[in-house]
């Protein structure tokens, strides 16, 4: 896990995502590499194409101010980083950078600022990237990665999420499986654990039997009173973390106060 993909724009959540991947890059010793999305906006009723255009020139002098400023900034932190600048959809174009990055930085949501819809961007990404991805709340500044939480509902999301992410496991000086047990388990949470002991990383379990309370407050409230640093999850399962209209995964990317860490 040494190739860090991050989302360079212009916006609210922007800062959040640079200093995550800041901190994820000296943690994994690894290359960080910032892919500056001018991003293509849709205008109804745009027939000729004018207001794209213009819209698309302003997009791209901001962007350039940007790029700039951050560059300035990377060349006094101690990663190992690389620049490219691309006009498009945010969601396209960070898949067509994906191939080779092992993870890949994004916010979770901008809540204050509905623009980019960061929900959908995330969402579609971890969908097709098949690469864990990162999706901070736009209010974190860095990454700490003392204290992981593996939400585990037992699906193959949920074990190859936690396979990926081992080297950033075994950087966490406390571990903890957390499962909302329904019955669709695949994998118990103590094969994750035996797996994780074979990499050095001695996890501890807690299961709770709860069929009344949704799992993703199970997993809010737990993280809260362990004082986790993040969030380890495998989305669109079949269990208690399918994603459904309104279900956990998409609940959690809309309302979750620490990193998540996502991956199908």
């Amino acid at each position: 896990m040494k190739n860090i993909l991050l989302l360079v724009h212009d916006d609210e959540g922007q800062e959040a995502r640079l200093q995550a991947a800041l901190d994820l890059t000296r943690a994994l010793d690894g290359h960080l590499a910032c892919l500056d999305v001018a991003m293509i906006a849709n205008i109804a009723g745009d027939y000729d194409g004018i207001g794209s255009a213009m819209l698309i020139a302003d997009e791209r002098d901001r962007e350039a101010v940007n790029k700039t400023a951050l560059q300035a900034r990377l060349a006094s932190e101690d990663v190992v980083w690389s620049w490219s600048d691309v006009t498009g959809f945010a969601a396209e174009a960070m898949l067509d950078a994906a191939a080779l990055a092992d993870l890949i930085v994004l916010n979770r949501k901008l809540d204050h600022f509905p623009y980019p819809e960061m929900q959908d961007i995330a969402s579609r990404i971890v969908m097709k990237a098949r690469k864990p991805v990162v999706a901070v709340p736009d209010n974190v500044r860095g990454f700490k990665l003392s204290r992981a939480l593996i939400a585990w509902d037992g699906q193959a999301s949920a074990v190859a999420t936690m396979q990926a992410c081992v080297p950033l496991l075994t950087r966490a000086e406390e571990v903890q499986i957390f499962m909302a047990r329904d019955g669709a388990e695949q994998t118990e949470p103590r094969e994750a654990a035996e797996y994780l002991s074979r990499h050095g990383i001695h996890a501890s379990i807690r299961i709770v039997d709860d069929g009344l309370t949704a799992a993703d407050e199970l997993i809010a409230d737990e993280a809260a009173n362990w004082h986790a640093d993040y969030i380890l999850m495998g989305a669109y399962g079949r269990g208690r973390l399918m994603e459904t209209f309104g279900g956990v995964t998409k609940r959690m990317l809309a309302h979750s106060k620490l990193p998540l860490i996502l991956g199908h």
